[in-house]
């Protein structure tokens, strides 16, 4: 992380555990949009978010990425929505 806030984004990966951890830790996890262990998501670099990053700097590996970059990434793929399959109705005479 460089001194020159608010230029770009920041990719933010949560790599140890939440827990045993304080609820507040938790909570900041959370609120910067981190689910899973290894998960990780782009999120701009501002005051706000790097204070969050601070306040759990134990628990995180940080990068700086391009603008260009932006988005949320995350370590799982997502899953195909499930389809529904119509049942077949069996008649008992």
């Amino acid at each position: 992380m460089s001194d020159g806030q608010g230029s770009g984004n920041l990719k933010i990966t949560l790599v140890r555990s939440t827990i045993g951890r304080r609820k507040d830790q938790e909570a900041t996890v959370r609120s910067l949009g981190l689910r899973k262990l290894h998960s990780s998501v782009v999120r701009p670099d501002n005051a706000s978010i790097r204070g969050m990053v601070l306040k759990i700097r134990h628990l995180l590996t940080v990068e700086e990425v391009e603008a260009a970059q932006g988005g949320t990434e995350s370590a799982a793929p997502k899953r195909a929505a499930k389809t529904s399959r119509a049942r077949k109705s069996t008649s008992s005479e």
